[in-house]
């Protein structure tokens, strides 16, 4: 072995599930695409996912552009329930609340179309989203309230804050992908 080599650790269950001990409250629930004989039906939403049992009342989606990331952002009431519609993101939530058993924890998560995966975010876990593929990705948001234009249940902090114990890298493993794909020709 070459010096300096580190060894992987398991990254899922025997079952292909996502294996990582979440943020208490965060829900993570993989998705399976229902091949048909014209095409895929993959759910979005569905109540029995959502433990907090609340209703949608809002629904938008956010474009993310190829190795954007956005973040931090967090909300005081509001539940975000986050579906990738098209591509590759990867997110990262931070427990920011000081009374959660999980406070000061980091989860991060790669979800896209490839393997759909509904997040529920509750609030005080501040989180960002990073672009790691050469296409635009979408995310849709079934968030629990809707935005209020006066008064929005929003707060943000720099993607490079010393708040939060998480350091955004500036390129996307996509993009290394394609630059040494590149080199190669």
């Amino acid at each position: 072995m070459i010096e300096g080599a580190v060894k992987d650790g398991p990254l899922n269950t025997a079952e292909w599930q996502m294996l990582q001990e979440p943020i208490a409250g965060l829900c993570v629930r993989e998705i399976l695409h229902v091949p048909r004989d014209h095409g895929i039906i993959t759910e979005l939403y569905r109540p029995d996912w959502d433990p907090t049992g609340l209703p949608v009342v809002h629904a938008y989606q956010s474009r993310l552009f190829p190795g954007a990331i956005g973040a931090w952002s967090c909300h005081a009431d509001n539940f975000d329930r986050l579906f990738v519609n098209q591509g590759l993101v990867k997110l990262v939530a931070y427990d920011g609340r000081e009374d959660s058993a999980t406070y000061g924890r980091v989860s991060e998560y790669r979800i896209g179309d490839h393997r759909p995966t509904f997040v529920v975010l509750p609030p005080g876990v501040w989180h960002g989203l990073q672009n790691l593929a050469p296409v635009d990705a979408l995310v849709i948001n079934f968030s629990s309230s809707a935005y209020d234009y006066a008064n929005p249940d929003h707060y943000r902090l720099p993607q490079d804050t010393d708040a939060i114990p998480y350091q955004w890298s500036s390129r996307s493993h996509s993009a290394d992908a394609i630059e040494r794909r590149r080199k190669l020709t």
